[in-house]
């Protein structure tokens, strides 16, 4: 794909919590612990969190947007996002301004940085347009960058094979809020080089934040677990089981859950929640079958907090 790529997709966190691993204390020996420079495709919710993170860092950040309109509204979610973590004393070591000006948007991928070390695709969850932008982003930046996919559910050997250097490419499975969270899911592919894992793996570390490093698989750790929990959920307000925030109580005070399973979708957005659902009942079975109730809530458009309603009113 030599032209614009849509905005960025909403992966978000599915109630894992991180698991120590990674990188070995002290970091990986040989490897650079920040990027210079990383590129970020899709500037949606995630990917203007991913790239908040790295430009306060210190590193160099381009975001690649679908048009004008588009990288513009990229930059200015990262400009809020760097403007809330200084007003609540995280963002330590730089200022909005200072880490915003190591970020430029533009709105095409063939004009990503061919010295970029990093390229994070954030699209959105569908595989015939991830595959696209990734083969763009490889064909614009040099043959030692690693490619990562943010994707939280989708093989990453079904999206390296239309790459001609599948062994830079690995899946980051970032959450949100990505300031925020502690957590990075690392997925290893069949063909992943074990240089471009220790990379990513020190890269992650440099953030502060935790790495799991998972086999490629249907759903991962994360969203295998997070989704069959959110699924049965919505089954039980389905059948009437509780209602929404008893049920969300029931895990929050009852296994120190830091959100229930219910808040947890609105905030993934319950259109993701389902797309990736019907992905694991396509590859893993009817376990992770969607609940009627949570097709008729999408077909109204309601889709958690981002529409103003899903299973709770956040208007």
């Amino acid at each position: 794909m030599t032209g614009p790529v849509p905005g960025g997709s909403a992966a978000a966190p599915e109630g894992a919590a991180p698991v120590a691993g990674g990188v070995p204390e002290g970091g990986v020996p040989g490897v650079s612990a920040a990027p210079r420079l990383v590129a970020v495709i899709g500037g949606g919710r995630m990917g203007a969190g991913i790239a908040q993170v790295f430009a306060a860092l210190g590193t160099s950040v381009v975001v690649a947007e679908s048009d004008a309109d588009a990288a513009r509204a990229a930059r200015g979610r990262v400009e809020k996002g760097l403007r809330t973590a200084a007003e609540r004393g995280s963002l330590a070591g730089t200022t909005p301004e200072d880490a915003l000006v190591r970020v430029r948007v533009v709105t095409d991928v063939a004009e990503l940085p061919a010295g970029a070390e990093l390229v994070v695709e954030a699209v959105p969850e569908r595989p015939d347009l991830k595959i696209q932008v990734l083969a763009a982003a490889e064909a614009a930046v040099g043959p030692h960058a690693v490619l990562a996919t943010n994707t939280s559910s989708l093989s990453i050997a079904e999206l390296a094979a239309a790459l001609e250097r599948p062994e830079r490419f690995l899946g980051m499975h970032f959450f949100n809020p990505v300031p925020a969270s502690q957590l990075v899911e690392l997925v290893v592919g069949p063909h992943t080089d074990p240089a471009a894992r220790d990379h990513a793996l020190a890269w992650i570390s440099a953030l502060g934040k935790t790495a799991i490093v998972v086999r490629d698989s249907p759903g991962f750790a994360t969203s295998r677990l997070g989704v069959l929990l959110g699924l049965e959920a919505i089954r039980m307000l389905e059948e009437g089981v509780a209602d929404a925030q008893s049920i969300d109580r029931a895990m929050e005070l009852g296994y120190r859950h830091p959100m229930g399973p219910l808040r947890s979708t609105d905030l993934v957005g319950l259109d993701v929640r389902l797309a990736i659902a019907d992905y694991l009942a396509s590859t893993l079975g009817d376990r992770f079958t969607p609940p009627q109730l949570l097709r008729d809530k999408v077909a109204r458009g309601e889709l958690g907090r981002k529409s103003g309603r899903g299973f709770y009113d956040w208007s």
